[in-house]
């Protein structure tokens, strides 16, 4: 069974100037999704796609086994993922000639994540049957209990409906944050459908110590503090 690991890095970035290249504790913040996607062991190739130059060098001198370039109307604020990924796919299987029966992309800016953490995911995959698996790690909040929404009249409600009352957070229904750290699909349901969410779509939980995405220049400061002390470990 061929494996293949992308990685999809856009060159603009708002939150933070530069974020896929901006150094973390000594080197480019994707060359750690990079680092872990080899360690886990699992893949055939490891490809990095993106609109950048300057990024597809970094990732070839940090290891990236193919370089994919994102076309312009791939790279812009509104471009959805699996279009992204897709794209990417596609350009590797044209390139080698292979066909990959598991696919999994790597977020860049989730560096937390663990080898092992992929390795779960995958064997979720794999074991389970299902098309696809996401990542999560449990809600602060629960949309049953202390998530509210503001409907058009400006009145205060739980954002979801319980069927009984819940006079406390630990009776809700467990809820989850997708992370967006790892996505993992078999090729069929990566290409024949539209949505993330799918009847046979699986979840697998990591913890929030390992679950930050960098979206802004605070989210990067925790990050190098857990990374610093020593918060995630490269093996479990």
């Amino acid at each position: 069974m061929k494996r293949l690991c992308t990685i999809c890095a856009r060159g603009g970035s708002k939150g933070v100037k530069g974020k896929n290249l901006k150094v973390l504790l000594g080197k480019p913040l994707i060359a750690h999704s990079i680092d872990q996607a080899r360690a886990s062991g699992l893949f055939d190739l490891i490809a990095v796609s993106s609109d950048s130059d300057e990024i597809l060098a970094v990732a070839q001198d940090c290891g990236a086994d193919l370089l994919v370039k994102r076309p312009d109307e791939l790279a812009t604020d509104q471009a959805a993922k699996l279009p992204v990924i897709r794209h990417c796919v596609a350009e590797v299987e044209r390139l080698t000639g292979d066909s990959f029966e598991t696919l999994v992309d790597l977020d860049a800016t989730s560096p937390l994540r663990t080898p092992e953490d992929i390795r779960d995911a995958v064997e979720l995959l794999e074991r389970s049957g299902a098309g696809n698996v996401i990542t999560a790690m449990p809600a602060r909040r629960s949309p049953y209990f202390n998530l509210v929404e503001l409907d058009q009249d400006g009145i205060v409600h739980l954002s979801k409906s319980p069927r009984n009352a819940i006079v406390r957070r630990q009776d809700a229904p467990k809820c989850y944050d997708m992370n967006a750290s790892i996505y993992v699909w078999r090729r069929a349901a990566l290409f024949g459908n539209e949505s993330l969410f799918n009847p046979d779509t699986r979840l697998h939980v990591m913890p929030e110590e390992r679950s930050i995405d960098i979206d802004s220049e605070l989210d990067f400061r925790f990050v190098e503090f857990l990374m610093a002390s020593g918060v995630n470990v490269v093996e479990r």
